[in-house]
């Protein structure tokens, strides 16, 4: 919305008519002077939002990088083998650090079925089947499943017993040759273990079992007690799954779970890269040369936040600052993170100085010390955005109302300066009339003289 004058043509029919022109500019230039300075304090308040919008940014990003700092301390350990051809290993967060081992004496096996030689033969899966029948009663440990087959074809049958969920397999095989092929239905269960799986057309069972399964059995920490699991990975700690990949007879397998720091490390080299940006954005609004916030308040308690985070301490822990952490503050306010000097401390040291987002130490301190400002409800960021978004729309109600205002001071004015002109110009048409009349009779008398 703008409220700037541009040239009003006044189109009238006297001599006047360019004087009234500046009468009604004027008039209108000296109304719309008020709704110009609202508009220019319009202009000023989008600028104060839009710095507060980059500096919500920035200070955002700082907030979610302290919390990346939290998450890489949870989530900084990995699990490695001592044999990966054996067991590979998986670890989470809440898995302790420390060396597991176990010796796997039988990986174990699935039940495997196949269809009977006396079925129907197939040659070919995707036009004959084992059977004319286009419903089934599939049979597992004792539970059974009803399956209605797409189409009379093998290819149908194997796809029905996959869609069952029913704790198998299936499979096609061709037991004959490439000249002479005869293809058979082949179901296995999915886990490990002896297991009966039967399919029966409403006639006659289809399906004889090839292989009965076993369970897998291993040992854990040199424990005697042998242990048996339907599935080939296994749970060793909270948060610690091995998977069994061959038998290792009388060998140990070692699995070491360890901190890695390697994330951590990198998450502190984003807070740094983080904090710095958001310290660059709240310098441009201090200093006579400041932004469009340049000696609000809101900018000034934004540094001291950014002054506590950096100066924390925590004098009981052998690291006690950040620049003891690898976060060194340099002579122009910005930080820079020494991955070496961090790599030399100790897990523990760097835990206790860290703390938690909700179990004190730093990151607590620099996460509320944040959303103090960021929060999207209550943060005084958006508290400020809010309060200049309501001032905008007060203001853009008043301008408008003052247009209209103008808008008819315009018309009314013009109105009665074209009544005025009209009336001058008739004057002027008379007066032109009588003194051209005058002028001619005189002319006349003249002329009747000589």
């Amino acid at each position: 919305m703008s409220s700037s004058s541009s040239a009003i043509t006044f189109n009238g029919q006297s001599t006047f008519s360019s004087s009234f022109q500046q009468v009604l500019q004027r008039a209108v230039s000296i109304a719309s002077l008020p709704m110009q300075e609202v508009e220019t304090e319009i202009s000023t308040l989008q600028s104060k939002q839009t710095d507060l919008s980059t500096l919500q940014s920035n200070f955002s990003s700082l907030q979610s990088a302290v919390q990346s700092i939290s998450s890489a301390m949870t989530g900084s350990v990995s699990a490695s083998s001592s044999d990966s051809s054996v067991v590979t290993a998986a670890a989470q967060a809440n898995t302790l650090p420390g060396t597991y081992s176990i010796q796997v004496s039988d990986i174990g096996s699935s039940t495997t079925t196949i269809s009977n030689a006396a079925t129907t033969a197939v040659t070919d899966p995707s036009s004959a089947n084992i059977s004319s029948s286009l419903s089934y009663t599939l049979t597992v440990n004792g539970t059974q499943t009803q399956l209605s087959v797409a189409s009379d074809t093998l290819d149908a049958l194997a796809a029905a017993i996959n869609n069952s969920n029913a704790g198998v397999s299936a499979t096609i095989v061709n037991l004959g040759s490439n000249a002479s092929p005869d293809y058979r239905l082949a179901v296995a269960s999915k886990e490990l273990g002896t297991d009966t799986i039967q399919l029966n057309d409403g006639t006659s069972d289809l399906l004889s079992t090839v292989q009965s399964g076993t369970d897998a059995q291993y040992t854990v920490n040199g424990n005697s007690t042998v242990l048996s699991s339907t599935s080939d990975q296994v749970t060793l700690a909270p948060g610690l799954t091995a998977t069994l990949v061959s038998a290792s007879a009388d060998q140990t397998v070692n699995i070491t779970v360890a901190a890695s720091e390697t994330s951590l490390s990198n998450a502190l080299s984003s807070f740094a890269t983080a904090y710095n940006t958001a310290n660059s954005a709240l310098a441009k609004e201090t200093g006579q040369n400041g932004g469009a916030l340049a000696g609000e308040s809101l900018v000034y308690e934004l540094q001291s936040a950014m002054s506590h985070i950096a100066q924390y301490t925590n004098a009981s822990t052998s690291v006690g600052s950040l620049s003891d952490l690898g976060l060194t503050m340099g002579s122009d306010g910005t930080l820079s993170f020494s991955a070496s000097q961090f790599d030399s401390l100790g897990t523990s040291s760097i835990q206790q100085f860290l703390g938690g987002l909700t179990s004190g130490g730093f990151l607590q301190t620099a996460n509320n010390a944040l959303n103090t400002f960021v929060d999207t409800t209550t943060g005084a960021l958006t508290s400020e955005f809010n309060n200049i978004s309501k001032e905008i729309t007060n203001d853009e109600n008043q301008v408008s109302n003052d247009q209209n205002k103008v808008s008819i001071l315009q018309t009314n004015l013009s109105q009665q300066l074209s009544a005025a002109d009209a009336a001058i110009a008739v004057l002027q048409e008379q007066n032109t009339y009588y003194t051209n009349l005058f002028q001619t009779e005189n002319a006349n008398h003249m002329a009747g003289m000589y």
